[in-house]
């Protein structure tokens, strides 16, 4: 059965990196994972829509967020691998994993604007976080990825 997973396609998607006036991270509880893990908005990326629409687009369907400006699209994409429990669950078992680009964007609204109760939920609960709590909060198998976004947040932000 695990030659089968390996197999599989990793997804296209990106991820979203907010930070707020103070440069606090935008992070939220998963419905489906409701243990004390969160993360940051991310997504797929559906036909020949661009990195950086999917991103907008991501960013809205889960967190209502419009008023964002790019700061800067992180160079590399970052990989992560579902571990064996969750291969066959998530994404309806058509991937081992995602591809992922990410964007750090401003949150230049205010936090009324953020709506975690959308069409489709996502998440439970959302708070803003120190940039060097983001390791902190992960759940494990995308802890490689926010140790790599958070190198590039401390080079960006010094």
């Amino acid at each position: 059965m695990k030659k089968k997973f390996a197999e599989l396609p990793l997804r296209k998607g990106v991820g979203i990196i907010v930070l707020n006036k103070k440069n606090k991270v935008f992070v939220a509880k998963r419905i489906d994972n409701p243990k004390n893990f969160w993360q940051m908005p991310q997504g797929g990326v559906d036909g020949d829509e661009n990195y950086y629409e999917a991103a907008l687009r991501e960013l809205r369907e889960e967190t209502s967020i419009t008023s964002v400006e790019l700061i800067q699209e992180i160079d590399k994409k970052l990989t992560y691998i579902l571990p064996d429990h969750l291969i066959g669950i998530i994404w309806k078992g058509k991937f081992k994993g995602q591809t992922q680009k990410w964007f750090v964007m401003r949150f230049m609204g205010n936090d009324s604007e953020i709506n975690i109760s959308t069409k489709k939920p996502e998440f439970l609960d959302w708070k803003w976080i120190d940039l060097e709590d983001l390791t902190k909060i992960a759940v494990n198998f995308k802890l490689d990825v926010y140790k790599n976004i958070k190198q590039e947040l401390l080079k960006i932000l010094s």
